[in-house]
């Protein structure tokens, strides 16, 4: 009798034993902790803050790579990947004569196209997605560059960043935020995320950024991030911003 008292005291344990009830516990502090930290950077009012002052630094931003047309930014975007929009706009200067349409970079000479982008780095990677982009362009969109992100995805070479400065720049449309290298290092160093992935600092940054600044805002911010806030030596004592960033990379 006693082994069966046993046995049930067991069983009865077994059954009231919590499964890990703890651990999500720990989680959803851990999770509180971060959104209480995250909220401190994006508060409406300091957010309201550095808008004011980017559009007191750099009301006129814009696109730095020279184009045309939409298609024309499409290109020299692509080029654009680890490469600077100087050194791109000093290629394209003589690349869109010989190849001014689609047709003509999606029937070029690949080895030929790929020695006159040489200079901008990746040259094959990006030979294969300049004449795959045309060739889709001609093919499922009648030669037009298309108009929405969705449709902008199925073209090689695009991902998210070069859709945003497409779409928002050649066509006025705000898809979402342009995240290069200078978006990514400043929207950590202002705070206004945490993320170091493209996609979800994008997405923190849609959050808090009103949409009808998305397309500005972006520029802005890649303006900044060349002229003064560098990866390496930010000019803090030449920065409006100064007194709201409280970044470890300060130089002050």
């Amino acid at each position: 009798m006693m082994k069966k008292k046993t046995g049930g005291k067991t069983l009865a344990k077994k059954k009231l034993r919590p499964a890990k009830a703890t651990k999500p516990a720990k989680r959803t502090a851990k999770a509180k902790k971060q959104k209480i930290a995250r909220a401190a950077g994006t508060d409406p009012k300091r957010v309201a803050a550095i808008l004011a002052k980017l559009d007191e630094a750099y009301p006129g931003a814009t696109c730095e790579l020279k184009h045309e047309n939409a298609f024309q930014l499409l290109v020299s975007t692509i080029l654009s990947a680890q490469c600077t929009d100087v050194r791109v706009n000093q290629v394209t200067e003589t690349l869109f004569k010989k190849y001014p349409t689609p047709e003509a970079f999606a029937y070029a000479n690949p080895t030929e196209l790929q020695q006159e982008i040489r200079p901008t780095g990746f040259f094959r990677n990006k030979t294969k997605s300049i004449m795959g982009a045309s060739k889709a362009i001609i093919e499922k969109f009648g030669g037009q560059v298309p108009r929405t992100m969705e449709e902008m995805l199925t073209l090689p070479g695009a991902a998210r960043k070069t859709a945003n400065v497409v779409l928002g720049t050649a066509f006025g449309i705000a898809s979402g935020i342009v995240v290069d290298t200078h978006v990514q290092r400043i929207a950590n160093r202002l705070d206004l995320s945490r993320n170091e992935d493209p996609k979800k600092i994008e997405q923190d940054l849609l959050q808090v950024i009103p949409k009808e600044k998305w397309i500005l805002f972006s520029h802005q911010i890649i303006w900044h991030g060349r002229r003064v806030c560098q990866a390496r030596k930010p000019k803090c004592i030449e920065c409006n911003l100064e007194q709201i960033c409280y970044s470890k990379d300060k130089t002050l």
